[in-house]
């Protein structure tokens, strides 16, 4: 099986961080490294990233910090989450890699669902679910809090973009997707997110 490595972009995660890190730790594949890009937390983020065992390096603006973190991977793949997702499937890390694999594929995204919130997230995250795969053969669209990609796909494109300070996750699917094979994982792979950006932003002006 491929060697995989997480990055984590974080600020001031204290909130988050713990229950993403707790459930890294109670996956059945074990990553080779967890490596937190930290942009500066004033907070007990990165106390809370070295008691569970990651790597910090100094991060910045999300696509900044991924590129950092991914700086230092040694593994085949790099796994992109943000602090605010959870792996509440102790298989999520095995059944993703192994799809990966099995598929041959060079960057994926799996679908969301929303941890909290209400009815209308429910339903907000399954139309995203529905437009991204629809449009994803023609322009691949992978929210950055989970990318699974190979490491040369990621140092042949130049990593994330970090002019781009709006959708750089989408741009790094698009261009990863012109020279590699872009996926959408199985439907049985799903991805559990916090609203809080629904919460944070409102919801129509993320729609």
């Amino acid at each position: 099986m491929l060697t995989l490595s997480i990055v984590i972009p974080t600020k001031n995660e204290e909130e988050y961080l713990p229950r993403l890190l707790e459930s890294i730790e109670q996956q059945s594949l074990k990553p080779e490294q967890i490596i937190v890009a930290d942009a500066g937390s004033t907070d007990q983020t990165c106390q809370i990233a070295l008691a569970h065992g990651a790597v910090i390096v100094p991060g910045g603006l999300p696509g900044v910090g991924r590129n950092r973190g991914a700086g230092v991977v040694k593994s085949d793949l790099i796994f992109f989450f943000d602090a605010d997702v959870e792996l509440r499937d102790p298989e999520f890390l095995q059944k993703a890699v192994a799809e990966f694999e099995e598929r041959r594929l060079d960057i994926a995204t799996a679908d969301v669902e929303p941890i909290g919130g209400n009815w209308a997230d429910v339903l907000g995250h399954r139309f995203y679910n529905f437009y991204v795969r629809l449009w994803g053969a023609v322009r691949p669209h992978a929210p950055g809090f989970c990318i699974l990609v190979r490491r040369s796909i990621h140092e042949k494109i130049g990593g994330f973009d970090e002019a781009v300070l709006f959708c750089e996750d989408h741009d790094y699917a698009d261009r990863a997707g012109k020279v590699g094979k872009f996926g959408f994982l199985s439907t049985k792979i799903r991805i559990p997110v916090s609203t809080r950006r629904m919460s944070r932003d409102g919801r129509l002006s993320i729609v």
